[in-house]
């Protein structure tokens, strides 16, 4: 059986190439206690859309099909 950080990992890697057909991309920096911290790179890294990115994007996608307390943070 996969650990939840397993999980989220998977997941991630399958949302990098919606990023990357954009021209931008993304790094887990890491995840503590179902909080998950991201940085955003290329043109997603300065992107006035990025906290939407994450929050309604990434966000939503890893608790409605990992687990529903998980949170994404971006780090800089």
């Amino acid at each position: 059986m996969t650990t939840l950080n397993e999980q989220i990992a998977a997941k991630l890697e399958m949302l990098r190439g919606m990023l990357q057909a954009d021209g931008g991309d993304l790094e887990l920096v890491d995840i503590e206690n179902k909080i998950v911290h991201l940085r955003l790179r290329g043109a997603c890294g300065c992107c006035p859309h990025a906290m939407m990115t994450l929050k309604s994007g990434i966000e939503r996608v890893l608790r409605e099909e990992i687990d529903p307390e998980i949170t994404v943070e971006r780090v800089m």
